[in-house]
């Protein structure tokens, strides 16, 4: 099985936390170059200093996907000067709360924090994939495309279109032999779901443990996942092995989803 990312470089975005992090490690592992994006400088430079070492360089981009019009700008220009060969789309989600109850411009902020970066990002990098042969887009996105989650609306809702821009590039790139798949992480020890976790304790009045156990309850294989298992799949994904799988939602989940 050719697992070898020697010689392509990966941009990982929200990538010095979480699964974020966690597929940057695994990429740099298979010894891809890993181009870490984020927000924060300082948590950028001490994740490249924890990637282990590849054959080309590991670097960062600062950038704020709350402001499409600047990463546009930051891709273009880095795309200009460097060939990415594997995009692992990866955002933080948006506030829990139910969909009825969402103003209008929570949906426009995550669709455009979600669909509109992810966007951006294919656009600037998929001619270098062309001309190598070789792409792998990859979005971390949620188990709610195949089932809504509760008090969830606005990430059901965003993660719904996202994987449908993603099926439809997958069919319009799968020539290029450029993939573009979807994980869909179901309960994973970042902070985000402990931000659910105790968001949901606070308006049930149940405290964190009690919550976490009732999430466990719901999993068959019994515990929450940590997020090095999510990355394992985002890295199989991106690696020669993985070239025929195309289009497709992958649940990482330990079986909770409800459907096949």
């Amino acid at each position: 099985m050719d697992l070898n990312l020697n010689g392509k470089r990966a941009l990982v975005c929200g990538s010095t936390q979480g699964i974020g992090k966690a597929s940057a490690m695994e990429l740099a592992m298979l010894g891809a170059s890993v181009t870490l994006v984020a927000r924060n400088e300082e948590k950028l430079k001490a994740v490249c200093a924890e990637l282990p070492p590849a054959k080309g360089k590991h670097d960062y981009l600062v950038a704020d996907f709350d402001l499409p019009e600047q990463l546009r700008h930051q891709v273009d220009a880095y795309a200009q000067k460097n060939t990415v060969h594997i995009l692992v789309n990866n955002t933080g989600g948006p506030a829990a709360g139910p969909a009825a109850d969402a103003r209008p411009e929570e949906f426009l902020k995550a669709f455009s924090a979600h669909l509109i970066c992810n966007h951006i990002l294919v656009q600037a990098l998929v001619q270098g994939m062309k001309k190598e042969k070789y792409g792998r887009i990859i979005n971390v996105i949620s188990t709610s495309v195949k089932m809504p989650i509760k008090g969830l609306g606005v990430s059901n809702t965003v993660r719904g279109a996202v994987a449908n821009w993603s099926k439809t590039l997958s069919v319009e790139l799968g020539p290029y032999g450029i993939t573009v798949n979807n994980v869909l992480p179901g309960a994973s020890m970042t902070g985000r779901l402990a931000s659910i976790i105790e968001g949901k304790a606070v308006k049930t009045g149940k405290n964190v443990a009690e919550v976490t156990q009732e999430m466990i309850a719901e999993i068959p294989a019994g515990r929450i996942s940590k997020p090095e298992e999510v990355a394992a799949a985002v890295a199989f994904l991106a690696t020669p092995a993985a070239g025929y799988i195309n289009g497709i939602n992958l649940p990482v989940d330990g079986g909770r989803t409800g459907s096949l």
